[in-house]
């Protein structure tokens, strides 16, 4: 019969270590966390070889005294819970495991000086075991050092990947506790060179920008939000970053609740719904969201790491942060992207100048009538050419309106006035500063969205237009059985359909917008968004994924000739239009070539 029997503390400080120190980036958060809590002002991070070799963090905190630091390298020993009341945690570390599960697997130094002492104490771990404890010469504050983590472990050691990848890690960990406190100067070096630096006392607009990317400033909005909470209210602040402004993987997501960092599956489902009509299925909003709520009504314990929380009530709080998301995009701001792409604007080419113009040219300028159409002629060997006598120069064709002047309200007009289409798919308007291009589908169909998303459920089937005849359109059985289930969901957008038996469906009627649509292709295109989005997301997104599809069939297509009064009603109505600045799938809707861009194609600068 095996014998129960405690494990050896050393043994229980290297389990726990298995689990909140999996790697460098995780010892560095433990330390900086604790930097934190301590009041610091100041927080200077350096680490050697990604942190395999050396961590070193050093504070401006309350420092401890030497008692102190022998009972913060004691198990579930902290300064962080007052009492017993575990849920009303208010700092970043409270387990107290961290210390001695990090001096159970490297060489550990913790050295520390209250602000009202003469000296400090210096307190050294290797592996377990206590090497020294002395008084120590330091300023008020604490400095820790991690050296060779896991050098006697070969078996986590070679678990470990290379030092570039931790350090990477390393420094993602660094970016989020150093967004998370805008009031806390960081810095943050990895052997000789400095990485990161910012100062205190930020606003958290100016820390996330410095930290994420600059442009997110110019191309981002500011969200300050409030609603009530079971236990109080929950606040939602931060910056998001326009649809346009997105990248290929998630990794410039950050979200904190209470202040604390966090990578929870809830908050990044919320994001991806809020982003859903105006991100391709392939990009990535670029955002970071600081989630504030009562500690009662969150549990930060379910994790060993703490990167993971639990909602007391997870619906509201993902229904708060998709339509806070969805306000502040749409109502914050309505900008695209502002400038045409740098790699575009480099393949413009400017023609050479010719003091004097070809013979060819001169002839046609010289004694010529422009009055009248001139001959379009080209010489060959069997027919010389013999110039414009008694012939017409047939001039290219195009189509002449009237334009509109931009007048004195110009600030009123901020995609300007239409001067012309393109290509019968990019509609050219001038606005007060400069040259505005706008993709006339891509523009109509976020448009279209948005009406079919204010019309609500009763006035779509006010609008709704029965077919004359009921359109039998054939899918696969899967794809019925899809249908069928979102048939009541269907009606209340207008769009009343039935199952006509296992492999088709029966379209009776249709959204007074999308009147000229293709039945058979809108439902399978409507079964296929919900196929691929299944039932992992809420009803209100689900319905939202359909509308953008009813959306994309309704709107103007590319290749259809506008008139001028047609294009400058599309302008203003995109001007009053929450998230007219990109389509349904995420692509700009509109650029502006401002006038200083203008001028240097020309050489003008």
């Amino acid at each position: 019969m095996p014998i129960i029997r405690r494990l050896p503390e050393t043994l229980v400080n290297r389990i726990a270590a298995g689990e909140v120190v999996e790697r460098p980036a995780a010892a560095l958060k433990e330390l900086v966390e604790n930097a934190i809590d301590a009041g610091s002002s100041r927080i200077a991070i350096h680490i050697v070889d990604g942190g395999l070799t050396r961590i070193e963090i050093a504070d401006d905190g309350c420092g401890m005294a030497p008692d102190q630091i022998a009972l913060a390298l004691e198990r579930h020993a902290t300064s962080k819970l007052p009492d017993e009341a575990i849920e009303q945690v208010a700092t970043l570390g409270f387990r107290g495991e961290a210390l001695p599960s990090i001096a159970s697997v490297a060489k550990f130094t913790m050295e520390s000086r209250p602000r009202d002492a003469e000296q400090g104490w210096r307190k050294i771990v290797d592996h377990g075991a206590l090497v020294e404890d002395t008084p120590a010469a330091l300023p008020p504050g604490t400095r820790v050092r991690v050296e060779n983590l896991f050098a006697k472990l070969p078996a986590r050691r070679k678990f470990l990947r290379t030092p570039r990848s931790e350090y990477g890690a390393c420094l993602d960990v660094v970016r989020r506790l150093a967004m998370a406190r805008p009031d806390i100067a960081f810095t943050f070096e990895h052997g000789e060179r400095r990485v990161l630096a910012v100062q205190g006392r930020e606003s958290v607009e100016t820390r996330v920008a410095g930290i994420v990317a600059r442009e997110l400033a110019d191309n981002g909005v500011l969200i300050d939000l409030e609603r009530p909470a079971p236990s109080g209210a929950m606040r939602l602040t931060g910056v998001a970053g326009l649809p346009t402004y997105n990248r290929g993987v998630a990794d410039h997501q950050y979200l904190f609740v209470n202040g604390r960092p966090v990578k929870d599956r809830l908050l990044t489902g919320a994001v991806r719904g809020a982003y859903a009509d105006m991100l391709a299925r392939d990009r990535h909003a670029v955002l970071a969201l600081f989630l504030e709520l009562p500690p009662e009504d969150v549990d930060v314990n379910v994790h060993p790491a703490k990167t993971e929380v639990r909602f007391r009530d997870s619906q509201a709080v993902r229904g708060f942060i998709v339509s806070g998301l969805r306000q502040a995009l749409g109502t914050g701001d309505r900008r695209s992207a502002q400038s045409p792409d740098a790699a575009a604007m480099g393949r413009w080419q400017s023609e050479p100048f010719q003091q004097e113009p070809a013979p060819a040219l001169r002839s046609m300028f010289e004694g010529r009538d422009w009055g009248r159409s001139q001959p379009s002629h080209v010489a060959s060997p069997s027919q010389p050419y013999h110039g414009f006598e008694n012939e017409d120069l047939a001039a290219p064709q195009g189509r002449a309106e009237v334009a509109e002047d931009i007048g004195a309200e110009a600030d009123k007009y901020p995609l300007g006035i239409a001067r012309g289409q393109v290509a019968n798919t990019y509609v050219v308007a001038e606005a007060a500063d400069g040259l505005v291009i706008v993709d006339q589908h891509a523009a109509h169909e976020r448009l279209v969205l948005e009406r079919l998303r204010a019309a609500g459920a009763e006035d779509a089937i006010k609008r709704s237009q029965a077919l004359l005849m009921p359109d039998v359109v054939e899918l696969e059985e899967p794809d019925c059985d899809r249908l069928e289930d979102a048939i009541p969901k269907m009606a209340e957008l207008g769009l009343v359909i039935e199952r006509f038996g296992p492999n088709a469906m029966l379209v009776r009627a249709v959204p007074h917008a999308l009147g000229k649509a293709n039945p058979a292709k809108l439902l399978q295109d409507i079964a296929d968004d919900i196929a691929k989005h299944g039932e992992a997301i809420l009803l209100g997104e689900k319905l939202d994924l359909v509308l953008a599809t009813m959306a994309c069939h309704g709107s103007v297509r590319a290749g259809r000739t506008l008139s001028v009064t047609e294009m400058n009603a599309l302008l203003r109505e995109m001007e009053v239009t929450p998230r007219s600045g990109q389509c349904n799938h995420g692509r700009p809707t509109w650029v502006k070539l401002s006038m200083d861009d203008v001028e240097k194609l020309f050489g003008r600068h």
